[in-house]
């Protein structure tokens, strides 16, 4: 696995580097935002690692330009609800804030890189994350065969949640995948949405993660 590891403060890009080559990864790092681009135009990664604030470029605008391409781990000192928010819907997949411990950052390298590896077939219709399956031709959602009664927001929802697999989605971001005709959805609605979703899910529901303060994921199985 290739890491690019973005962060403008020597002392903590040094650190970083060092254990994550002990996690045998392959890194390359950069200071700025402008040659971390430059890095990325040349090379493929497998997860960029990505302080926000940098001089030039910012970790942000080096996010949002991936585009999803490849999956990133913001790293930084904004640890406000809000920023963090932002930077989901910039497009990351995880974030950690300063100060943190060694360890849990590369758990959530290896998460991060484990999902990325692991992401259902979306080629077809049909979706699907352990027992529970998914077909957006048939309209269907299954959990072990049976066939689940869904409203079209908690179809929509599971349907949004399912093709993003492992990638937390913000409820702000939720409201624009599920909002449609004769479908109203409100930040203050997405909570039941999904606390209806969980129930008729049974057991299963617990695939629905809640990232506090900010919105949902379904993990991996």
């Amino acid at each position: 696995m290739r890491i690019l590891l973005v962060e403008d403060e020597a002392d903590i890009r040094e650190l970083i580097h060092l254990h994550l080559k002990r996690d045998h990864f392959a890194v390359d790092t950069a200071a700025t935002g402008e040659e971390a681009l430059r890095l990325l135009e040349h090379s493929d990664y497998d997860l960029a690692i990505l302080d926000w604030m940098l001089p030039g470029i910012s970790g942000l605008e080096i996010c949002k330009k991936l585009e999803g391409r490849i999956p990133v781990l913001i790293v930084t000192a904004r640890a406000e609800a809000a920023d963090i928010v932002l930077g989901l819907e910039m497009g990351a997949d995880d974030y950690v804030t300063k100060p943190f411990e060694i360890p849990v950052l590369l758990a959530r390298v290896r998460n991060i890189l484990k999902r990325f590896n692991t992401q259902p077939d979306t080629s077809g219709t049909l979706l699907k994350v352990g027992e529970l399956t998914l077909s957006e031709e048939t309209h269907e959602a299954r959990l072990s065969g049976n066939k689940l009664e869904l409203t079209a927001s908690e179809f929509r929802l599971l349907s949004a949640l399912l093709k993003n697999t492992g990638r937390v989605l913000a409820r702000q971001k939720l409201i624009e995948l599920i909002q449609g005709e004769g479908i109203n959805v409100t930040l203050r609605t997405i909570d039941t949405h999904v606390f209806g979703l969980r129930k008729k899910l049974g057991d299963a529901g617990s695939l629905i993660e809640t990232i506090r303060g900010v919105g949902y994921r379904v993990q991996a199985v």
